[in-house]
């Protein structure tokens, strides 16, 4: 079984676009650490997924980032992207997580994505609110009325895994085929989650879709994307100020940096903030870390 790809795939005939995506390693590897619940686990991995089949299409540099906010046990979910599928995100949640649809879990809140390219002179972003039972709903409801783009997901998510497949009617599929929408709509449904866990890209869209010219094409890795970057720590720091960091050094005995979304804490005794803020090189990280 082939994971930590994404496959993009077409029907010539019919002008309707897909992809299919399918985690392993790289899914452990976010999950690794972080003692999430399995609503929280599973609603993440749908958004994963769900965020690379979209970040697949990024053809030039850039950042695909899309969080789901809510007033629910979930408060917040977050997945970031870029064009080499680079991959990294986070949850925040708070107890008891009752049930299990994403408006229970999410309560009233709003989807927001950001797109950041160098091409662009600002970033565009969207904040909609959310509108599903489910995380591939509120997707389906946001991709129809944002870009008139009606779109299918289907996802699926494990301890050990998250996958996706997405099919896309683009706007010249009706002249195409009247009825080949509603027909690849309808086969793409059928997929189990065994199917879409386990089965090889050309297997999958072959038993879906027997009938049809699929094109495939070729895999691309994706990967888990969350360096150390104590420069970046060290210059957020000095934008602080040396009044500010070391009344919080002193009132706690270090100054401890938390990044949320890569799980990691960066740790600074005194001697690293001396360093910082008396001019010196940086160096290696500080002994404390």
């Amino acid at each position: 079984m082939v994971s930590d790809c994404l496959w993009r795939f077409l029907f010539d005939d019919l002008d309707i676009s897909g992809a299919f995506v399918r985690l392993g390693p790289v899914w452990r590897n976010m999950l690794d650490g972080r003692g999430y619940p399995a609503p929280v686990a599973r609603l993440l991995g749908e958004l994963t997924a769900t965020t690379l089949l979209l970040g697949g299409k990024l053809k030039q540099p850039g950042r695909l980032t899309v969080q789901l906010r809510g007033n629910g046990p979930i408060s917040l979910l977050v997945i970031d992207c870029d064009e080499q599928l680079h991959i990294r995100g986070m949850a925040r949640f708070s107890a008891p997580l009752a049930g299990e649809s994403a408006p229970e879990l999410l309560g009233d809140g709003q989807l927001l994505l950001s797109l950041d390219m160098p091409s662009m002179r600002e970033p565009y972003q969207s904040i909609v609110p959310l509108a599903g039972t489910s995380v591939a709903e509120i997707f389906e409801h946001y991709l129809g009325q944002s870009d008139q783009l009606p779109s299918r997901f289907l996802l699926v998510t494990t301890p050990d895994a998250a996958a996706g497949l997405l099919v896309q009617r683009m706007p010249g599929a009706d002249a195409c085929d009247a009825d080949g929408w509603a027909r690849i709509e309808a086969l793409a449904a059928t997929v189990r989650p065994a199917e879409i866990l386990s089965l090889p890209a050309d297997q999958l869209l072959l038993r879906l879709f027997p009938d049809e010219a699929v094109r495939l094409f070729a895999a691309r890795t994706v990967a888990y994307h969350c360096p150390e970057d104590w420069q970046k720590v060290r210059s957020m720091l000095r934008v602080l100020g040396p009044a500010e960091v070391y009344a919080a050094l002193h009132e706690q005995g270090e100054v401890v940096i938390r990044d949320e979304i890569c799980n990691r804490e960066y740790r600074f005794d005194e001697a690293a903030v001396d360093e910082i803020f008396g001019g010196s090189s940086p160096g290696e990280p500080p002994t404390i870390h």
